[in-house]
């Protein structure tokens, strides 16, 4: 069983970047794919970007695509979301999930597809 722990938030001012991580312990990284899902204040939490197992797979909410990166590192058991152009609409708490390989078969935008979260890192982006 995975742990996910997020790190990189804070408050930026608009126009701004950031570096969100994802440490995983517990399991073996390899064996999962990663999403990044966001929550803003009084909305639900959605879709970021997903990442296979393998990093061969990656997939874009609208809303971010072109402006944030998702990668990995195996060996070093972490995820990462580059994020450029923030917006005062990107203001949420960040979230990783893992979702097994053997249940799930690629990178996928469903967070009920991912078994593992992460407590979340508060990104705010001001005007």
């Amino acid at each position: 069983q995975v742990q996910l722990v997020e790190s990189g938030g804070g408050l930026v001012q608009a126009g701004g970047s950031l570096r969100l991580s994802c440490a995983a312990s517990g399991g073996i990284f390899s064996r999962y794919h990663v999403g990044w899902f966001r929550q803003a204040p009084g909305k639900e939490r959605e879709f970021a970007a997903a990442i296979s197992w393998g990093g061969g797979i990656t997939s874009y909410a609208d809303p971010v695509k072109g402006r944030f990166t998702i990668s990995r590192d195996n060996a070093k058991n972490t995820a990462y979301l580059e994020m450029r152009s923030l917006k005062p609409e990107d203001t949420a708490v960040y979230y990783c999930a893992a979702a097994p390989i053997h249940q799930v078969p690629s990178a996928s935008r469903d967070a009920g597809r991912y078994a593992y979260w992460g407590q979340g890192t508060q990104v705010t982006v001001s005007s």
